[in-house]
């Protein structure tokens, strides 16, 4: 997956007054994991010093059941060793959640919103309960399961908050963590972190109706005050723009949907990792304008604007579900961190939206139910040709109602249609009519030749030498990777051959034997591309690939199984290869035009 925000730690929405750590290529990435999705209204803290204010850690420097948290910049710190440009795993988990698309593992709640940046306010702590107290504005008649999840964190992620499925109502770990009840947010005391934790969550798996949210009465007045606030200095942009997007709408959920989609479908917005969209209160009126951006900028300003019409929001901060692996975990890395907002309904509580595009999932309680705007009435019969009156008439008009019975009455049609010849149709014209139609049935199927073609020579036995040995490794993965294009799973030449292959994993949802066969592929190209000495690929890599190809099937609609049949994306790959050679040829001409004029030049005698 493409990280939420690789590049700047500030993601564009930085205060001028901040002070931004430098950070080098291929270095220091773990002082960045999610300073690149975050605002950094502070100075950056030192890795070995936690990241909240205080030498005694988040709970001060005494135990029991007081202290405070104070304003955080939630970065996740990594310990040097992990100072490649890599999406490195941080997170591994296994879980009996029925899904795990909407698995987010939340860090902590942005909630101090003073138009430049969101941070989290100051607030007490305390011993963590056990279990957890109920969600705040949690109705019983609320559809929700009970989940457990047990997380194991890298020996190298060092990180003050403890990620975890949101909302947790039970939680098992070892170390000094508190409790910060309103975030419901575990944080560690006096210098802990996560570093190789392994901690066990139950949570909550919350399933709304949209009637439930659609009907849900108006917040307590304390929390309303709270989560509505927004600074004077905040453009009138911001708030003229929500009112826009939002109008006609009955309700706030209905708001909340209205700005969620704008963002992630309806507004023209893209998803763009590398842009700075400026700082100050100005920076989200200017993302507005340019509609373009990543997960900070799509959570901040749609938290922004839902406060401006009177619904509680917050941000949250943490990371996407991560990948599916063979053995049955998930596995989470650096490039799924990810920020959302997080918007109040009494009785329903803080629920989730996702307004970044190709980010994450969107909730299964906001998406429409209205198939279509149809709104005409299904009892109006819909006028057809044959409703509508004709200047010229018709054969049957000037037909007598006896000749009519008889058959004796021609149609205008073929009149028109036969021409002025009486021999039939030309020779030359049945030939013309009959290449159009070969041409129109092969042209759809040449993709589909080309792809078998293709696949049977990357299959091929080849040469038995170890550099043959090697290509058939090569033209394997490949296979894989077009298979998997084939059925709607894009390929990411950014990524290493173990998560590509952890993505194909879980995008395609393949069973153990498929997955595996997957992960063998990679180790073998991987093997080949980075030992110092390769061995000799993996044996039966043509079966692997076989059991890859059946296992997308098994799991793709029929339309998806058609398509990648008829017409595979992977045929893109034909245009590609004639683009390069079309470029190589007008080089080569080019070259030999120039050498030719060159040599013509030299023959012609001077002053001439």
């Amino acid at each position: 997956a493409a990280p939420c925000g690789p590049g700047r730690v500030s993601g564009g929405l930085e205060s001028n007054t901040g002070v931004i750590a430098p950070v080098r290529t291929g270095r220091r990435i773990g002082a960045f994991a999610l300073g690149v999705a975050l605002v950094v209204p502070l100075a950056l803290p030192a890795l070995d010093g936690g990241l909240l204010g205080g030498s005694d850690g988040p709970g001060g420097s005494g135990s029991g059941g007081g202290g405070t948290i104070s304003a955080v910049n939630p970065l996740v710190a990594l310990q040097d060793s992990l100072n490649q440009p890599e999406d490195r795993e941080v997170l591994s988990y296994r879980t009996n959640a029925r899904r795990t698309d909407e698995l987010y593992l939340r860090i902590v709640s942005l909630d101090q919103f003073d138009g430049t940046t969101w941070k989290t306010t100051v607030r007490s702590i305390e011993d963590v309960p056990s279990p957890l107290p109920e969600p705040q504005g949690l109705r019983p008649d609320v559809r929700r399961t009970e989940i457990q999840t047990n997380i194991t964190a890298d020996g190298d992620y060092a990180q003050n908050w403890l990620p975890m499925p949101f909302p947790a109502s039970q939680v098992e770990i070892g170390g000094r963590w508190r409790y910060e009840p309103v975030g419901r947010a575990l944080v560690g005391d006096r210098g802990q972190t996560t570093r190789g934790a392994e901690y066990q969550v139950k949570s909550l798996v919350m399933e709304p109706t949209a009637e439930q949210l659609a009907n849900a009465s108006a917040p307590p007045a304390a929390l309303r005050r709270e989560f509505t606030k927004v600074p004077d200095s905040l453009p009138a942009m911001v708030a003229d723009t929500a009112r826009r997007v939002t109008k006609g709408s009955a309700n706030p959920y209905e708001q909340a949907v209205k700005l969620q989609d704008y963002f992630a479908s309806d507004g023209g917005f893209t998803y763009n990792t590398q842009v700075r969209a400026g700082s100050g209160p100005a920076a989200i009126e200017k993302f507005l304008r340019q509609k373009e951006g990543f997960c900070v900028h799509f959570s901040f300003a749609m938290a922004s604007m839902a406060r401006t019409l009177g619904i509680p929001a917050r941000v949250a901060v943490g990371f996407t579900p991560g990948s599916a692996q063979a053995d049955g975990t998930m596995s989470v890395g650096l490039r799924d961190a990810h920020a959302w907002p997080e918007l109040y309904f009494e009785g329903v509580g803080w629920t989730r939206f996702e307004p970044t595009p190709n980010r994450g999932s969107v909730p299964e309680y906001t998406r429409s139910d209205v198939p279509s705007d149809d709104t005409r009435d299904p009892d109006t019969p819909e006028p057809s040709r044959s409703a509508e009156p004709s200047a010229a008439p018709s054969a049957s008009d000037s037909c007598p109602p006896d000749m009519r019975k008889q058959g004796g009455c021609a149609s205008a049609a073929p009149q028109v249609a036969a021409g002025s010849g009486g021999g039939g149709p030309p020779i030359k014209m049945i030939v013309l009519v009959a290449l159009a139609a070969l041409l129109v049935i092969m042209v759809p199927l040449l993709p589909l030749l080309w792809r078998a073609r293709v696949h049977a020579a990357r299959l091929g036995s080849g040469g038995r030498a170890p550099a043959d040995a090697s290509a058939r490794t090569l033209a394997a993965w490949l296979e894989v990777t077009d298979t998997a294009w084939d059925h709607g799973i894009e390929p990411d030449e950014s990524q290493t051959p173990r998560k590509a292959a952890a993505r194909i994993v879980r995008i395609g949802q393949l069973p153990t034997g498929p997955a595996e066969a997957v992960h063998r592929v990679a180790t073998a190209v991987e093997q080949v591309l980075y030992a110092p000495n390769p061995r000799l690929p993996a044996t039966g890599l043509s079966e692997d690939v076989r059991r890859v190809s059946e296992g997308l099937r098994a799991t793709s609609t029929r339309s998806a199984r058609l398509r990648a049949t008829l017409a595979p994306r992977s045929a893109a790959r034909v245009v590609w290869a004639v683009s390069d050679r079309w470029t190589a040829f007008g080089a080569r001409w080019s070259e030999r035009f120039a050498k030719r004029w060159t040599a013509l030049t030299r023959r012609l005698p001077r002053g001439a």
